[in-house]
């Protein structure tokens, strides 16, 4: 029985959507705009990387020939001719351009409803919600009450917020209600206690998400967040891919973020890992547990949280070089009849204005020692991925999208 891994290059989007122009994204385009730089010189950093964007393994599985499908452009420094399997291009039918809709999506679920959002006003947040969170919570009070990147603001009120007890309470143009605090000084099981607080009372107003984000440090100079985020999430509506896997007995094995993505929903194995590196090692370390019938499902999310937003195109084409140089570890250890897609959820162009999400179409390349190589298209929904992970691993069709295999 054959396996299947999916890999969710977070952010790592290749072209403004169709309907990028109700984001105000049309001419986005990640993956491309950093090759565009790279080989303009302008993705170069001292001791870190320099020149044209080098990302041969993904170019061969159809990464270029996928932009080019996707934009009609060929970035620099990539092909439009795969050396091997199949590549096509993911649309979004989700509205929004958030973490969940792209993962419950690419799992077989498109989200039929309208994420709440917070308004691009000072303070941001309902007067009536953060009494409620205040109060619930027994806390003293609450810093930021805006939209914010979030290491920006911890570098700005991180201090405050030690000497106050307060945590950091700021947003984004997703769907989010983030709540940022220190490790040591205010206590990670605080902070999770007061996240499941702030959950329960958005949940009614369709936030997606409450995301815990902890930082150490002394000051301002020092902060930095750590590896242990959590993200309380609505669940999705209906059984997801994870879920049928499960329900079948199978091994789901969720690296990353993905089981805080999907609610916990579908998950019979959870291995956490902090930046690349770690990340793929938890993939390869899945892998070597991995039984027939598993699914293995990763997000690598510094791509889009420590380059996108941040809009760091060096840092961002050397993440891309970095997770490149690692595949073949990989693809050695797939066996004959294994399925292996790359794929992403969403964009986040760094040389795009603000810091937040691009309405993009996303990459699907496809690999497996079984499968011969060719085009997929341009496919209508993200669920077309999960529909044909669960065509290889031998379920039943679900209601949402149709096997590209």
């Amino acid at each position: 029985m054959p396996r299947a891994i999916l890999l969710i290059l977070d952010s790592v989007g290749i072209g403004g959507a169709p309907d990028a122009d109700a984001y105000g994204d049309v001419g986005s385009n990640t993956v491309g705009h950093i090759a565009e730089f790279a080989a303009a010189g302008k993705a170069d950093r001292a001791g870190l990387r320099a020149g044209p964007l080098n990302v041969p393994n993904m170019d061969a599985m159809g990464l270029g020939a996928a932009i080019k499908l996707s934009t009609g452009i060929l970035p620099p420094n990539l092909s439009a001719t795969p050396k091997g399997g199949r590549f096509g291009v993911g649309r979004e039918v989700s509205r929004g351009k958030d973490t969940p809709s792209g993962h419950w999506e690419i799992a077989g679920v498109p989200v039929p409803f309208d994420w709440g959002y917070f308004p691009q006003t000072e303070p941001t947040f309902p007067p009536e919600l953060i009494a409620e969170f205040i109060t619930r919570a027994k806390l003293p009070g609450i810093l930021g009450d805006k939209h914010a990147s979030g290491t920006t603001i911890i570098a700005e009120l991180g201090e405050e917020s030690i000497r106050t007890g307060k945590p950091i309470v700021y947003t984004s143009i997703d769907s989010v209600f983030q709540i940022a605090a220190h490790e040591t000084h205010f206590g990670l099981e605080r902070l999770y206690e007061i996240c499941q607080i702030a959950f329960e009372l958005t949940a009614p107003l369709m936030i997606g998400r409450v995301i815990a984000r902890p930082f150490v440090g002394e000051n301002a100079a020092t902060f930095k967040r750590t590896g242990n985020r959590r993200d309380f999430a609505i669940s999705p509506p209906e059984p997801t891919l994870l879920d049928r896997n499960k329900a079948a007995g199978r091994q789901v094995f969720a690296i990353g973020k993905i089981s805080d993505i999907y609610a916990g929903h579908g998950v019979t194995h959870k291995l956490k890992g902090t930046g690349l590196p770690q990340l793929f090692d938890k993939t390869l370390e899945a892998l070597e547990m991995a039984a027939d019938g598993a699914f293995v499902m990763t997000n690598f999310v510094d791509f889009d949280s420590e380059y996108g937003h941040r809009r760091d195109v060096p840092g961002y084409a050397a993440a891309l070089e970095l997770f490149d140089a690692r595949l073949p570890e990989l693809i050695a250890k797939l066996k004959h009849d294994d399925l292996l897609i790359l794929s992403a959820d969403h964009g986040n162009d760094p040389t795009w204005k603000g810091t937040d999400h691009t309405r993009e179409q996303i990459p699907i390349l496809v690999f497996s020692p079984a499968l011969p190589q060719g085009e997929i298209g341009i496919r209508s929904t993200f669920a077309d991925i999960g529909e044909s992970i669960a065509h290889w691993l031998g379920l039943a069709p679900g209601r949402h999208g149709r096997s590209f295999l």
